[in-house]
Order: C-alpha cells, then structure tokens, then sequence
C-alpha cells in the first residue's frame, strides 16, 4: 500500500512540475514494455541504490531522469507554453546531471580514503603479529640455549664432584689437599649458583616466549579482522568508482546535447532546430575523434620502455615496467608533501620510467580493483590466482587502460605511470600480494627470472 501510495504521489509530482514522460518517451516506455508508474518506480529503485554511496535524495531527479530527444524540441517551439515547460525540464535535467557527477565523485572519494585506511591499517596489523611473532622465537631460542647450557653444567658437576667429595676430604693426608678440595668445593658452589641464574633465564625467557606467542595469536586474529574489512572496504570503492565514472559518461553522453536543445528552443532567430541538431552531432563526433587520436597518441608515446618493461621471466611472468628501481622495498625515512606523508615501511618497489610510460600486466589475472586509492593514488590490482595478486600505484589521471572485472593477459598495457598519490615524481609503485598480505617484490620477481 506504501508503494502504491509513493508512486501515486510521484506521478502526481511528475504533472505537477512539467517533467512528465514527453510523447517520444511514452513510445520509448511502451517498446520496452515499462508503464509511467514503472518508470517512476525504476527512479525511486535508483535513489535507493545510489543511497548506498551516502548521496543524497535531493537530486532524485536527475537519477530518475529521461532525456529529451530532438521531437519534443520541435513539438515544444510550436507551443510557448509547451516551450517553456521543456525549458525548465532541461535546465532541471541540466543542473541535477551535474550534481549528480559531483555527488558520485564526492562519494567515491569517501570510500576510496576508507579503503586506503582499512587497507593500512591491515598491512600494519600484519607487521605487528610477525614483530610479535619474531621476539616469540627470539625468546624460545634464549630459552632452549639457556637450558642447554643448565644441562651442560650440571652434568659437568657430576663429573666432578660425584658423591664421595665429602669422604675425599674427610681422609686428606694433608693440609694442601684439604686446602685444594676447599678450593674445588667453592668452584662447585659458584658453578651451583651460576647454574641456578641459567636456569632461571631459561625459565624466564620461555615464560616470557609463552607471552609474546599469545600476543601474537590476538595480533593475527585482528589482523585477519582487519584483512575482511579492507576487502569490504575495496568492494564498497570499486563500487562508488564506478557509480561516479557512470554518471560521469551519462553527463558526457547527453550534457552538450541538451545545451544545444536548450539554445534551439530559447532562439528567437530564423535558425532552425535541425541547424542546432546538426552542428550538436558535428561537435560530438569531433569531440570523440580528438579523444581517440589522444588515446592512440599516449599508447605510441608512452614514455618509451627503457628498462624492458614488458620483458618475459618464468611462468608466463613480465617486468611490469621500464626503468630503473628508484625505491626498495622495507623501512625508509617518512617523507611528506601536499598529499601526506608516505609511511616509513615501503611495501612495494618504484620503478621510475618517465610520465606517462605504460604500464604492463605482471601476469594474467583479472582487474579486481581500478579507482583512485588516497596515497596511492590511481590504483589497480589483478588478482592472478592461486592467493598471489599485484598492486600498481600512482597511475596518472586519465591513465587506466583498464576496468574492474576485466580479463587481461600478462604483458598487456593496464595503464601509464604519473604522480597521483603520495607520490614524488612520476614512478609505478608496484606491490604483490600472497593471500591479501604484501610480500618483498623484489624477491618474488626475482623467483620469476625478472629483475626489478
């Protein structure tokens, strides 16, 4: 009844402020089948969907929206009235497209800084329970070496003193050698309280391994509390990632259309609406082959491939980029600039091939991860199988050559390299990953047959 209710209500609305279906979208509903009411039901559907995101429903209509075509122009300037109910429709259409990108993309960034943090967190959590873990061992190791050299000790004072010590001095035919087994009896002595030290250290240092492993089983509990929420977190971003390229797409697909059909309908001059159509269609069809010619020119002028980026190793692995290595992988002194800090244990490797070099496919896998990524800026991970995955980090703007859920082939361009992030100058920031946890890149790769 509630639904009943909120449709009826928004159709009621729709008449109400003009921006009921047109003729051609009441022929477009009827070819897929929809009614008014379903249409209307597929917007409020939309809304809660978005909500999701955190966007707000005060731009509904723009999610709900159906966009004018070249008829209702026409029909529209035949009819003042007519032609300024189509006016407010378009401007209203205009302005909510447009907060729409900015509500998708505000979205988006709150969940990739969520991400980025959780998936920190997580590396940190990581480090703690292997930190941990180490000094557990660490202390074991003290703990059996110290009861070794107990054993060793006791075993010496046996040797030595045995039980007839005492009936050794009791028959000493002179002073010396009573003088001597005094002597033995004192050494005995400190060996016994040098002995009871060793044991208490041994004691000491396997309560104290007992300690630290049951620290180290909490600090792996939450580091696997934490993996999970990094993994939700990286859902929930891809997903506003994509939300915000979509309304982004939908704003280029129509934006300059409806612009045009606005300036045909507010023209008081002899100039037609087909004139407006076509230089609208001429505009857009320059528009696209400008962006082709670019991507095309970016893919032959990708920074060159120095390095030998691209370069096969072992079991269908590749070099992921040119260059040369301008970071290691572990601890490092923290540096900062307007994007943040870095952290001072670097998870990856650099390699630094110049802006724009391309960026290959380390191994086939499929995208799992293709959005900005707070300090790491634009950011993909294929995941390849088998638990292993690899991270690419500062991607330039405007650089993905992939999607999330794509299938690639290793050796394939995923994107090309810029200064996004917490980033220094224009490198790829390259990790690997075994079972959602980062690994020495270096040393995998080097597993690989390929140097980095």
């Amino acid at each position: 009844m509630n639904d009943r209710i909120t449709l009826d209500a928004a159709e009621a609305a729709s008449e109400e402020c003009g921006c009921a279906p047109s003729a051609s979208e009441s022929r477009a509903f009827a070819k897929m089948g929809i009614s008014r009411r379903g249409a209307l039901g597929l917007g409020v559907l939309s809304v809660v969907s978005l909500s999701a995101f955190g966007i707000s429903s005060g731009v509904s209509a723009a999610y709900a929206a159906t966009y004018p075509d070249w008829d209702d122009v026409v029909a529209a300037k035949k009819n003042q009235a007519a032609k300024a109910a189509e006016v407010s429709r378009i401007e209203g259409l205009i302005q909510s497209l447009t907060q729409k990108v900015a509500d998708t993309q505000a979205a988006a960034k709150v969940a990739s800084d969520e991400f980025y943090e959780a998936q920190q967190n997580y590396f940190a959590a990581i480090a703690e329970a292997e930190t941990l873990q180490e000094k557990a061992d660490a202390q074991a190791a003290v703990a059996d070496e110290s009861a070794r050299k107990a054993g060793q000790v006791a075993a010496q004072l046996y040797r030595n003193g045995g039980d007839d010590t005492s009936l050794e001095l009791f028959f000493a035919g002179s002073a010396n050698n009573a003088d001597e087994l005094l002597a033995r009896l004192g050494t005995m002595d400190k060996l016994l309280e040098y002995n009871q030290s060793v044991y208490d250290d041994a004691v000491a240092a396997r309560n104290s391994a007992q300690s630290l492993s049951d620290q180290a089983v909490v600090a792996r509990d939450e580091r696997d509390r934490l993996q999970q929420i990094a993994e939700e977190k990286m859902v929930a971003a891809q997903q506003a990632a994509d939300a915000a390229q979509a309304a982004l797409d939908e704003q280029s697909e129509n934006l300059e259309t409806m612009q045009a059909q606005l300036a045909a309908l507010k023209d008081t001059t002899s100039k037609t609406v087909a004139e407006y159509q076509k230089g609208a269609t001429e505009r857009r069809k320059r528009r696209e082959a400008a962006a082709a010619k670019a991507a095309e020119e970016a893919a032959a002028n990708a920074g060159g491939n120095s390095g030998g980026g691209g370069t096969p190793g072992n079991g269908g692995w590749v070099r992921p980029h040119g260059g040369y290595r301008s970071s290691g992988y572990g601890p490092r002194s923290q540096q900062c600039n307007a994007n943040g800090c870095s952290s001072s244990w670097h998870y990856g490797v650099d390699l630094a091939n110049g802006c724009g070099a391309a960026i290959y496919a380390a191994h086939s896998g499929t995208v799992d991860a293709a959005f900005y990524n707070g300090g790491y800026g634009n950011y993909v991970r294929i995941q390849h199988g088998g638990g292993v995955a690899t991270g690419y980090a500062h991607i330039k703007q405007g650089g993905f050559a992939v999607r999330s859920g794509q299938w690639v082939n290793a050796g394939q361009v995923i994107a090309y390299a810029g200064n996004t992030g917490g980033s220094f100058g224009c490198h790829l920031h390259f990790e690997v990953y075994i079972n959602g946890a980062y690994t020495n890149p270096i040393n995998f790769m080097a597993g690989k047959g390929i140097s980095v």
